[in-house]
């Protein structure tokens, strides 16, 4: 029986330097604690709809933000 490894991503998150095992921006977002709807979601510059995350996988040294709506002013 072979055993499943998943290597961890370097990754940058929100100006940060971190690492992931998530192969995707779905499973990364959710990762983090946020819900997919309440957050918009770029990679490397180019906005990902929440539609397509789930599709998107991550690589090496992606960029990735993801921004929450505030209140006040």
């Amino acid at each position: 029986m072979q055993e499943s490894v998943t290597a961890a991503l370097g990754i940058t998150v929100n100006g940060e330097a971190t690492s992931t095992t998530a192969a995707t921006l779905a499973e990364l977002v959710e990762s983090l604690g946020h819900e997919a709807r309440s957050v918009a979601t770029a990679v490397n510059g180019a906005f990902v709809a929440r539609a397509a995350r789930g599709t998107h996988r991550l690589a090496p040294g992606d960029a990735v933000e993801i921004v929450a709506p505030r209140q006040g002013g």
